[in-house]
């Protein structure tokens, strides 16, 4: 009985490795899922994030609002240069125009100054061309008060004061003033024959205007009053 019990042993071990071989193999129960093989496939792992084309528009889009500033920048600037040069070109011509301005009105008042001196150069010239000295007494009074008027033709010569010498030249009404017509045979119609008042030159504009004479062309004879009777007469007779 005992070698009965012996042989039967190692059919129990045989048979209990063979039960837990078909249990691993076989379907799992009591509710458990069954064991899977993994396969040789390749898994693609999905990752969340921004991808290259995201970054891409994002980049361009920085790019065009910085180009944006740009430009808006570039306008700015060449506004306030054109800005700046138009106040430049305008302080430029403020300035000449003050300066011509100042200029032109120192000239008026110099002039209007010098004009009323003129007329004691005129005295001054009319006693040199009209007093005679008698005696010495006169001829040193002749010389001291022709000293002053001297002395004051050469100050209004530094001023930039010339006296016109218009005789001879023909008349013009920019320079001088017709006083006097005069018939001539000698100088052609409207030339100036003398120059009763002198006149001056302040620089290039006229201080005071040559009052002057000029010449006129002589008027011919008229036909007699008989000659013209006469073909009147014939003209009725015919």
């Amino acid at each position: 009985m005992s070698n009965h019990t012996i042989m039967e042993e190692p059919k129990t071990l045989e048979t209990q490795q063979h039960t837990a071989a078909a249990t691993a193999a076989s379907p799992a129960t009591n509710g458990q899922e069954p064991l899977v093989e993994p396969s040789e496939t390749n898994v693609t792992i999905e990752v969340e994030g921004p991808t290259l084309t995201d970054e891409s528009a994002a980049l361009r889009q920085e790019i065009e609002a910085l180009q944006g500033q740009l430009a808006e920048q570039s306008r700015q600037f060449d506004d306030l240069k054109t800005r700046h040069l138009s106040l430049a070109a305008e302080f430029d011509n403020f300035r000449k125009r003050t300066t011509r301005e100042k200029e032109e009105l120192q000239e008026q008042i110099k002039g209007r100054t010098l004009e009323e001196l003129l007329p004691a150069i005129d005295n001054f010239e009319r006693a040199r061309s009209q007093i005679k000295p008698a005696n010495d007494g006169e001829m040193g009074i002749h010389k001291s008060y022709q000293g002053v008027y001297k002395i004051l033709v050469d100050s209004l010569k530094r001023m930039g004061v010339s006296p016109m010498r218009p005789e001879g030249e023909p008349f013009d009404p920019k320079y001088h003033e017709a006083m006097l017509r005069e018939q001539s045979d000698e100088h052609p119609e409207g030339t100036v024959l003398e120059q009763l008042v002198r006149g001056y030159m302040l620089g290039e504009r006229v201080l005071r205007h040559a009052l002057v004479k000029v010449a006129a062309a002589k008027e011919e004879e008229s036909p007699t009053s008989e000659g013209e009777a006469t073909i009147l007469e014939t003209d009725e007779r015919g």
